[in-house]
């Protein structure tokens, strides 16, 4: 009896020894509570939470045309992002900010939209309604939510010359998608979101044209672009009905055309300045001129003196040394012209 016992109670013990562990109870996530439901434009509310990530940083923002488990249409677009706010998570994974109530630019149902901007971006939308901001149904889905990709994504295209000068550079995100649902899929709308950093993606609208049928697939191209004069590792994401579907890194190079360009202004700019300096210089200083060669003042008329004439000399006697030398012909005078014959002094008269 007492060994029948024994053996019960050694085949209960391997029996609770071999029954499979309690799985642990999995790690709860990210939590958003609001301190109210409904505010109007100008009121403040409390938004608290828990689970989150220790230190990380929280973006808040009132968010129209989204509803939770949907995600937000349209993006950080379908917000008040001037009357956003910042939190920063503490060491316990917890966080509380006020939020100021703002009417988003698209009508409701809004959310209070609380993403995660740097480490692990998640992501909670809580209901909130807007006072008196007008209201509008969803669109809807299409078969949301049944696209998948079937094939690694990659990006297509160049960086042309304009983008060494600092051009926007632009890409397309080229992914291969099935419709994993049994509803045909029509003119899908994706969301294309570029991220630099530690920054979350800022995403935007594109609608594809186009039906896929259950079970099919299709060969979807979506454009991206970047800021003009960006420069460094990116990081493309493509979303749609809210789940991420694909992220691609994009590395671009530094657009050294504008440095070259900024160089040759620095050095161009001060030469022509000099040259008109130098040029408007010599406008305004007076020039020499040719030189000119200095005349004689003219004698006034009336300042002019007759001068004597020379005197007439004497013809030689005939016969005399000088006969030999050459007769010198005396000017010709008029009668009244002629000059008067020297009076004789009176000693020679009264010796005469």
């Amino acid at each position: 009896m007492r060994t029948l016992r024994t053996a019960a109670a050694l085949l209960a013990v391997l029996a609770l020894a071999l029954l499979p562990a309690a799985p642990a109870a999995a790690a709860p996530g990210p939590v958003v509570e609001l301190s109210r439901a409904e505010g109007g434009k100008g009121g403040e509310i409390t938004v608290s939470g828990s689970g989150w990530k220790p230190g990380a940083l929280l973006m808040l923002l009132i968010c129209g045309r989204a509803a939770p488990g949907t995600g937000v249409i349209g993006g950080t677009n379908s917000c008040a992002n001037t009357e956003g706010r910042a939190a920063t998570v503490d060491a316990r994974g917890a966080f509380s900010t006020k939020l100021p109530v703002a009417e988003p630019p698209e009508p409701c149902p809004c959310v209070v939209h609380v993403a995660g901007v740097t480490g692990q971006q998640d992501a909670v939308d809580r209901a909130f309604t807007v006072a008196g901001h007008p209201t509008a149904p969803l669109p809807e889905p299409s078969g949301a939510g049944r696209l998948g990709v079937l094939a690694a994504p990659r990006l297509d295209g160049s960086s042309g010359l304009l983008v060494r000068f600092g051009a926007p550079p632009r890409r397309e995100v080229v992914l291969t998608v099935g419709n994993l649902g049994s509803a045909p899929v029509r003119d899908p709308v994706f969301e294309v979101g570029t991220s630099h950093g530690v920054f979350a993606p800022q995403y935007e609208e594109r609608p594809w044209r186009g039906t896929i049928p259950p079970g099919g697939k299709a060969v979807v191209r979506l454009p991206a672009e970047l800021a003009a004069g960006a420069h460094g590792d990116y990081q493309v994401s493509v979303r749609y009905a809210g789940k991420t579907l694909v992220e691609q890194p994009w590395g671009v190079g530094r657009p050294w055309g504008v440095t070259l360009f900024w160089v040759l202004l620095a050095v161009v700019v001060p030469a022509a300045l000099f040259r008109i300096g130098m040029a408007v210089v010599d406008r305004v200083r007076p020039s020499a001129g040719p030189t000119r060669v200095s005349r004689p003042a003219r004698t006034p008329a009336w300042s002019r003196r007759v001068r004597p004439r020379a005197p007439v000399p004497a013809a030689p006697a005939p016969g005399g040394p000088a006969d030999d030398e050459p007769t010198t012909v005396l000017p010709w005078f008029s009668p009244d012209s002629a000059p008067s014959a020297p009076e004789s002094s009176p000693t020679t008269k009264g010796h005469a």
